[in-house]
């Protein structure tokens, strides 16, 4: 899937001897002023699902789901394969119609949004690239697509550590590379929400440690990021509030320093006694 645009921080990460390494926060100049001066304040949260239930056939993928994530937060969403975390993304970026309820960015339905791309950026699918084309090119026609200026597309190769596999065919990306290619598709827009599924998945451990820290500044500046993710020993580490689904129902919400205290254990104990199954 076509991912929504942004940019902002890089710190440090590893995809090999071809891949450089950005320098830590350097985001391109006047980012931030811009984004301050562009987008007025909201007293809607980031993301609010309300009631949410799809089904397919017979079978409830998510029943009656509800949750919010906060600007400024790392909002982990937790659950087994099956549970409804993939339906409730599609379904919160207007890929799927619900059966009933809601879901919405900044107080609107994605489709009601006036700019959407500036608005929420998304990663679900890091192989939605035409192998044949350049990592640059790929990010040139979507920042064109979007009415994004070309060099955006440099700019966030140059965050995401892919500068030096700018010009090579996404075909010959290993997985962990077209994940930062989907996180600079992402960012393209500068936007306020991020929603990524599994955008660890393919990284080495400096990758994870380089993503965490990305994730971390994203939120220091007031955005909300919410994030599908079964490394749970990462998450434990990145994030501020757990939502866990189970059975495509709402079964734990809660920051996850109270998650913790309340049960006395780890993540992952809490999660598979909450979930009765690995992630």
């Amino acid at each position: 899937m076509a991912t929504r645009p942004t940019h902002r921080p890089a710190r440090s990460g590893d995809l090999g001897a071809m891949i450089a390494t950005p320098e830590p926060g350097t985001w391109p100049a006047g980012t931030r002023a811009a984004a301050a001066h562009s987008r007025p304040p909201t007293t809607a949260p980031a993301i609010e699902v309300a009631g949410l239930s799809k089904r397919f056939g017979p079978a409830f993928a998510v029943q009656d789901l509800s949750f919010t994530v906060s600007y400024g937060r790392i909002t982990g969403f937790l659950g087994p394969n099956g549970a409804g975390k993939t339906t409730t993304l599609r379904a919160l970026l207007g890929l799927i119609r619900p059966d009933a309820g809601t879901a919405r960015i900044a107080g609107r339905r994605y489709t009601e949004l006036a700019d959407p791309v500036r608005t929420v950026g998304a990663l679900l699918d890091a192989g939605a690239v035409h192998p044949g084309r350049t990592g640059r090119d790929h990010l040139r026609v979507l920042a064109t697509a979007a009415g994004l200026p070309g060099h955006r597309a440099d700019e966030l190769l140059a965050t995401v550590g892919l500068a030096h596999a700018a010009r090579q065919r996404a075909g010959g990306y290993s997985l962990g590379m077209r994940q930062r290619l989907g996180l600079a598709a992402a960012l393209l827009g500068d936007p306020r929400v991020l929603v990524l599924d599994e955008p660890a998945n393919g990284l080495d451990p400096q990758g994870i440690r380089w993503l965490r820290d990305l994730l971390r500044s994203l939120a220091a500046e007031g955005r909300s990021v919410l994030v599908s993710s079964h490394v749970l020993a990462e998450v434990a580490q990145t994030v501020d509030d757990v939502v866990v689904i189970s059975g495509g129902r709402s079964v734990a919400q809660a920051p996850l320093g109270q998650l913790l205290a309340g049960h006395g254990s780890s993540l992952e104990d809490i999660y598979l006694d909450l979930t009765g199954g690995p992630s």
